[in-house]
């Protein structure tokens, strides 16, 4: 499937269930990448905007660029509250923007859809030089308690190729790759990780996994067999109506000089 269009069905679960960045991730660039508050931020595969919008509340003027008609329509949506936000159709490999038009490049939970060649390229071309390239992931916790363990599970199960998708997910290896430059004899790239997490109830659990693009969708065969699963695992683990969901949120800086 285009990877552009793997969330076409499944916008609203995407922006109710998936999981919001810590706003420990704008300071800590502050910090670390000389981001300053008139700053330009270029949001790339922003989906719905769950990262440009922790940008967006710290007063920062966002770009959000998304391919899939439906994600950017869901983003396009917070301008009402944060009217410093742009939304554009483009793709990691093209943008559509003009060269050295961003003070800072952010990519998250996406950077696995990209050709990595086409998309630091544009990045290169788009950053103001000297700027900044930021890669969020919220990875989340895949077992180790009968709960994540259970979640796990469920994925393996009944995810379509969710262990293909699991393959592509860059680790520090690809990432300091990414980061590195010809002229320099280490990647620029530093790295912090925060924790995260969420709480659910049956609806947010169901929904939470039913954002992902590779499990069934109402209408398919093994959907009902799903959601008995997904009912089981919540009353096993369950603590007033509850389960929580941890991810390590890993983030990745550096110059793409």
């Amino acid at each position: 499937m285009d990877p552009t269009q793997r969330f076409s069905d499944r916008v609203d679960s995407y922006r109710l269930y998936r999981p919001r960045y810590p706003v420990a991730v704008v300071d800590w660039l502050r910090h670390h990448c000389n981001l300053q508050p008139d700053a330009s931020i270029v949001d790339v595969a922003a989906g719905t905007g769950l990262l440009s919008e922790v940008f967006l509340a710290q007063g920062y003027a966002v770009t959000a660029v998304e391919p899939n008609d439906g994600m950017r329509e869901a983003c396009t949506s917070l301008i009402h509250r944060f009217p410093k936000l742009q939304c554009v159709a483009g793709t990691a490999e093209s943008t559509g923007l003009p060269s050295h038009f961003a003070d800072l490049v952010t990519v998250a939970q996406a950077l696995h859809w990209f050709d990595l060649s086409r998309a630091r390229e544009e990045f290169v071309r788009i950053l103001h030089p000297g700027g900044w390239c930021a890669v969020v992931y919220n990875e989340r916790r895949t077992g180790g308690d009968t709960f994540h363990d259970g979640y796990e599970r469920i994925l393996q199960e009944f995810g379509g190729d969710y262990e293909m998708v699991r393959s592509k997910y860059p680790q520090r290896e690809k990432l300091e790759k990414f980061f590195s430059s010809a002229s320099a004899a280490a990647s620029s790239m530093r790295q912090i990780v925060f924790s995260n997490a969420q709480q659910f109830d049956l609806t947010g659990l169901t929904g939470r996994i039913l954002s992902s693009s590779y499990m069934p969708q109402h209408g398919h065969p093994r959907y009902p067999a799903m959601l008995r699963e997904i009912e089981r695992l919540l009353a096993q683990c369950q603590q007033e109506g509850q389960v929580r969901l941890d991810y390590s949120c890993v983030v990745a800086c550096g110059k793409l000089e």
